[in-house]
């Protein structure tokens, strides 16, 4: 799984200096499909099912434009430009292990407002991975970033949560970024947690298009921004997998 979250953070780091006015989300999208396959591994998002009975993810990255806050279908009809923002999900299976990590980039320079919010919500998720330690409960991590973010006027989307990543790619348990702490199940060491905050300009209030079914938006029509890292829980604290590769220039 370590290995599984290299690759994908790998492909996180050299997507910074790829993401550019004029680029399509469907060219991102063979980018890291490409990256993956060298790698090894296979693309995790690509076919999965409709938790409805949909039809099934048609991309390799879920690829999230401004008001977008998760699950966006690539598109070579999606073209970036300057002061978008752009959140980039990735998924991969392994030697038969998941990783799963997504970053938000700038594309070209953005606002002063835009850059606030990327900031805040990687700081979110920063402080919710200190969280990762045996002993400690589900519902410190997600206090650990509604705290952090509301503090900075921002909102907490609360339709989707983290999860447990392993032999598959969602697993038990499901990790709220909102709520109180010393609540839920105990964490232990052993467990790896996708942790991904999913933070809103805006009100948390979010919608599904009724066009793919998949793309969530804001309701409010803000800007919205998404992190997420692999995390294990161990002994001697929390384990970024992944790692030595840079979470953020």
């Amino acid at each position: 799984m370590d290995e599984a979250n290299r690759i994908i953070r790998r492909i996180l780091v050299d997507l910074r200096s790829f993401i550019a006015p004029g680029v399509s989300t469907m060219d991102v999208d063979h980018f890291a499909e490409q990256r993956i396959r060298d790698a090894g591994g296979v693309p995790a998002f690509l076919g999965y099912p409709h938790p409805s009975g949909g039809r099934s993810f048609p991309g390799t990255v879920c690829a999230s434009i401004n008001d977008e806050v998760v699950h966006g279908i690539p598109s070579g009809r999606v073209i970036l430009r300057e002061g978008d923002i752009l959140s980039v999900d990735v998924g991969i299976n392994y030697k038969g292990y998941f990783g799963d990590a997504a970053e938000t980039y700038p594309v070209g320079r953005i606002g002063a407002d835009a850059r606030k919010l990327l900031d805040v919500t990687r700081e979110s998720l920063m402080k919710a991975v200190e969280q990762a330690r045996p002993g400690r409960r589900i519902s410190d991590i997600g206090f650990a970033v509604q705290s952090h973010v509301e503090a900075n006027g921002f909102s907490v989307v609360r339709e989707f949560v983290g999860h447990g990543i392993g032999s598959r790619l969602h697993e038990e348990p499901q990790i709220p970024n909102f709520g109180r702490p010393g609540e839920g199940p105990r964490l232990a060491a052993g467990m790896v947690l996708a942790i991904e905050p999913m933070v809103n300009a805006g009100g948390p209030e979010v919608v599904l298009s009724a066009d793919d079914g998949w793309t969530a938006r804001t309701r409010d029509g803000s800007l919205s921004a998404h992190f997420e890292l692999s995390v294990a829980v161990t002994d001697a604290g929390p384990k970024v997998l992944g790692d030595p590769v840079p979470v953020a220039a």
